[in-house]
């Protein structure tokens, strides 16, 4: 076996023990590299290997839930049909679920999960400022997929959860995003303005008591009093709340940590931008200690996958072979100047397509340099369709895992 099928095998043996070993597989990357895709046919893989998997996806394209045999993903836990495996002769041992992240409903349901009581709760969810903030919040992709991964792991009802994670502009914001809100709610912001209201009482529209009564004056002046005070009702509502948020994001920060629980995957394609972001991603995981060191890369061109020499020289060979290969299927078919075209046209067609796959090749191995000997690196290549069907993902699978899924 040579050291370019060595390495993807040893790559798929790696993917294999994630999915099989761990209860948290994270897709991480920027946006159109196949994390979505990639999500869901590793949860495939768990599934008929007889894991209870649920994949949780951020906005998928619809053709995906199709693939899946639905008709939508929504924020509902929705499991996939097992007759969908059975009718490619797959039988799976666990079960599949698949939902699609509700920023909104997630952020509501979190208030109500850490209320203590129906009327805390209600006045929080009925607050304009909470609105607000809610809205603003909703919008935080990452903060709510961390707060949907708390959930999904308290209720111990799978054994993996392949969560895929937004596109990141700036790629760490995952990783911190389960102490945004217990940072903004922190004890000093929350004393500043309760101080205006002895013992969590108002003390009167005026405001005019405690630390802070010339700042807080004037902002009542800029903004009205009857804001200032909702403020004040916003921050006595979730005063009591804050320990619930402190102890969500503690544990999502344990488990992101957890080498026995948890792998990163990092998910890119070739190119030298999404090959930049990869790098700089992989760097943030060490230096915060968590468990990556895995990439796979997609939409590779195939002789990057398959070349028989690591160091390229068997891209011309394969390019050769495919051309011979047709040129036999040709003969005794058409004209023979017919026959030269498009012979010529596939010429020049395998020449670029062997150089571009060099490229790709090149960028691989940069990035097997660049991560090390310990960090592992599978390589899919370019299908010649889109991923619309539970055939596609298949096809994938066995990219990523080797032989029949």
């Amino acid at each position: 076996m040579n050291e370019t099928f060595a390495l993807q095998a040893a790559a798929q043996a790696e993917l294999r023990a994630a999915v099989h070993e761990r209860q948290l597989v994270v897709c991480v990357g920027s946006g159109g590299v196949g994390k979505t895709t990639t999500a869901a046919a590793l949860g495939i893989q768990a599934a008929l290997d007889g894991r209870r998997v649920i994949v949780v996806t951020i906005d998928p394209a619809k053709r995906l839930a199709n693939s899946l045999g639905l008709e939508a993903l929504g924020n509902d836990q929705r499991q996939i049909d097992p007759q969908r495996f059975r009718d490619f002769g797959l039988e799976p041992k666990g079960t599949l679920h698949a939902m699609m992240l509700d920023t909104r409903a997630t952020f509501d349901e979190v208030i109500n999960r850490v209320s203590p009581d129906e009327a805390t709760r209600d006045r929080v969810l009925g607050n304009r400022i909470y609105k607000h903030i809610s809205d603003t919040l909703s919008a935080s992709h990452d903060y709510m997929a961390s707060e949907k991964l708390h959930d999904l792991y308290s209720s111990k009802k799978y054994d993996l959860i392949v969560l895929d994670t937004p596109p990141m502009k700036n790629a760490i914001d995952f990783l911190e995003a389960g102490g945004q809100l217990a940072r903004f709610l922190d004890d000093s912001i929350i004393s500043w303005f309760l101080k205006p209201h002895e013992g969590g009482r108002r003390i009167g529209s005026s405001l005019i008591s405690g630390t802070g009564t010339v700042v807080y004056r004037l902002l009542g002046r800029v903004f009205g009093n009857d804001f200032m005070d909702e403020i004040s009702e916003f921050f006595l509502a979730t005063k009591d709340l804050l320990a619930g948020f402190r102890e969500r994001a503690e544990t999502v920060g344990r488990l992101l940590h957890d080498r026995t629980l948890t792998r990163f995957v990092v998910v890119c394609t070739p190119r030298s931008v999404s090959m930049d972001e990869a790098r700089y991603f992989h760097k943030q995981l060490l230096e915060r200690r968590m468990p990556g060191g895995l990439f796979i890369v997609n939409q590779a061109g195939r002789y990057a996958e398959c070349a028989p020499a690591a160091d390229g020289d068997g891209l011309q060979y394969l390019g050769r072979a495919d051309r011979d290969w047709i040129a036999e299927a040709l003969a005794g078919t058409g004209t023979s100047s017919a026959q030269r075209l498009f012979m010529d046209m596939l010429d020049t067609h395998l020449e670029r397509s062997v150089a571009l796959d060099r490229n790709d090749l090149g960028a691989i191995q940069g990035l097997r340099a660049f991560a090390g000997s310990g960090a592992q690196v599978c390589v899919v290549p370019r299908l010649p369709k889109d991923i619309y069907d539970l055939d596609g993902l298949l096809a994938i699978d066995r990219h990523l895992f080797g032989g029949d899924p």
